[in-house]
């Protein structure tokens, strides 16, 4: 196993996204390829597959940055991480099946009780629940936050999903603002790629993983021989 150790105060959010871009923008097809191959592959059985489909999308943006030859058939070689991911995946996906239901439990409320409700319940009802909605979905996506480095440091680093999810979450809570600035970026570039016609959000979903992949080799810098 490697050290994992990392650096802090090394993301530079508009830096990041403008290195990401500098590295794929040559190859961008072929990077298009493989994040939306893995992302297909991945969503078709999204606990079990996104881990391995994760670990091999990165594989691939890894050889980008350190120069080495592109490869579709890398994005494959996550297969062979699949049981050290599977616990990082379980955690991201198990919240996201929670918020979905608590999204449908106001619906089936309402619908037993009927015309039972009257104005002056539903209106706290209603309201009580936009509140509990989004307390839960600030809490899952700064959990989410704090283990974006889980993948990568089980390719690069050899970790298991626990340790990857720990030394993840320090080192994104030791990078905070230089992350929550990404976080930022992102967010922006998604919403352009939103605003074209809504496909523009699949051809902007390379570069947001690129820069993640960027940012991880700032908080974390190559060095030794990679193990898995």
């Amino acid at each position: 196993m490697q050290s994992t150790d990392f650096q802090i105060g090394t993301i530079k959010p508009v830096e990041v996204y403008k290195e990401a871009w500098a590295l794929m923008k040559d190859r961008y097809w072929m990077v298009f390829g493989i994040v939306i191959v893995g992302m297909l592959i991945g969503g078709a059985v999204p606990i079990i597959l996104i881990g391995p489909m994760m670990c091999g999308m990165f594989m691939c943006l890894f050889d980008l940055i350190d120069g080495r030859e592109l490869k579709f058939e890398t994005l494959f070689k996550g297969f062979d991480l699949i049981w050290k991911s599977l616990l990082v995946s379980v955690l991201i996906f198990v919240p996201i099946l929670i918020v979905l239901f608590t999204i449908y439990i106001p619906m089936i409320a309402m619908a037993i009780a009927g015309p039972k409700m009257s104005e002056s319940e539903l209106i706290p009802f209603l309201i009580g629940t936009v509140i509990f909605e989004i307390v839960i979905v600030v809490v899952m996506v700064c959990f989410h936050t704090l283990i974006m480095f889980a993948y990568p440091l089980i390719v690069e680093r050899g970790l298991t999903g626990v340790q990857a999810m720990m030394v993840s979450a320090k080192a994104v809570w030791n990078n905070l603002a230089g992350m929550a600035g990404l976080f930022g970026v992102g967010f922006v570039v998604a919403i352009v790629g939103y605003l074209m016609l809504c496909v523009g959000l699949y051809l902007v979903l390379p570069l947001i993983m690129m820069a993640q992949a960027v940012a991880f080799r700032k908080v974390f810098p190559k060095y030794g021989t990679q193990t898995i």
